[in-house]
């Protein structure tokens, strides 16, 4: 009987705009060598080693160029699918699930997330794949503890998923944890290639079409531009996980932060002895002596061509200072 395989699946996608002028073009978050010397990439592919068989990367040329080194580096056999143009996590996940055996176990994950307790983890990926062995598409929802409104929610009863919710405003978000059948989408699945691939199928047809078209017409894992362009751009979260009957969330209880601002990377730093002063002030990216005069809660981001000051709470905002800078095509993002 043909032993099938247990794929880790990361989804390299993004630049972390929120990260500017850290996180560059050239040098996405993802790779960032800031969390005790390691990136989120290595420490992704660390997670997950002792509990997958094959690695498959999807990701632009960039990023796969910067996930080759370090796997090389660990000395991980890997699949890396090239798309020419990004269009969005239905088609990503697709093109890893048309690489497998149908019944091959996916796990997905992106790759900017902080996670914590590697004893839970596992816990909760072993109960994952054994839900997916049975037909299920697996989602995991982390347990939250705040009332977060940067992330989206998945409301559950059991492991049955009820809704999936957009990122909610701070009375919505109260009134999630309030509930207490609310958990934290954490973009994390576990699936069989071929379930995923059916359920696109009858819910996204032109999706899952055109992207089998652009997979069979790839060479070495690099995706055809002309015809990756005709694939619609589409979340897996609105094409397949809201539409199929085949859910299950799993209340996940490890440690998870997505790091998508600079408050959340503040919030990490400062659990691992960061530096603040007094008044909460931090500095990220330089050594030099550095002192805030009537501040509070301010953090310094200091790059050789770059610098970028910026009270915690607006955080979400050095997004709106980068498509300012995309407008004027500046070099400051390469």
């Amino acid at each position: 009987m043909k032993k099938h395989n247990i794929i880790h699946v990361i989804l390299t996608g993004g630049v972390g705009s929120r990260l500017w002028p850290l996180s560059r073009k050239s040098q996405p978050k993802q790779y960032l060598e800031i969390f005790d010397g390691k990136s989120l990439f290595e420490l992704t592919v660390d997670r997950n080693r002792d509990i997958v068989d094959e690695v498959i990367v999807v990701g632009n040329t960039d990023n796969c160029n910067l996930s080759k080194a370090i796997l090389d580096k660990k000395n991980i056999p890997y699949l890396d699918i090239v798309e020419s143009t990004p269009r969005n996590t239905a088609a990503a996940i697709a093109f890893a699930a048309f690489a497998a055996d149908p019944e091959d176990i996916l796990i997905v994950t992106p790759m900017d997330h902080i996670i914590e307790g590697k004893e839970q983890y596992d816990i909760a990926v072993a109960d994952a794949i054994s839900k997916a062995k049975e037909g299920n598409i697996v989602t995991f929802g982390i347990v939250p503890t705040k009332p977060e409104t940067g992330y989206g929610y998945i409301e559950a009863k059991g492991e049955n998923v009820l809704s999936f919710r957009e990122k909610p405003n701070l009375e919505t978000a109260k009134s999630f944890i309030a509930k207490k059948n609310f958990l934290w989408n954490s973009g994390m699945f576990c699936f069989k290639a071929g379930v995923l691939l059916d359920e696109l199928k009858h819910f996204q047809p032109k999706v899952y079409k055109r992207a089998k078209k652009v997979w069979e017409h790839s060479e070495n894992g690099k995706l055809d531009l002309e015809l990756s362009l005709e694939i619609p751009s589409i979340s897996v979260d609105y094409a397949v996980m809201e539409r199929s009957k085949k859910i299950k969330v799993i209340h996940s209880q490890f440690l998870w932060s997505d790091l998508g601002s600079f408050e959340s990377v503040y919030d990490y730093l400062l659990s691992k002895g960061h530096p603040v002063d007094e008044h909460g002030n931090m500095v990220i990216g330089v050594q030099n002596y550095t002192a805030f005069i009537g501040m509070k809660n301010t953090i310094l981001v200091a790059t050789e061509n770059a610098n970028l000051v910026l009270q915690k709470e607006y955080s979400q905002d050095v997004k709106d200072l980068y498509n300012e800078l995309e407008n004027q095509h500046s070099e400051l993002l390469n």
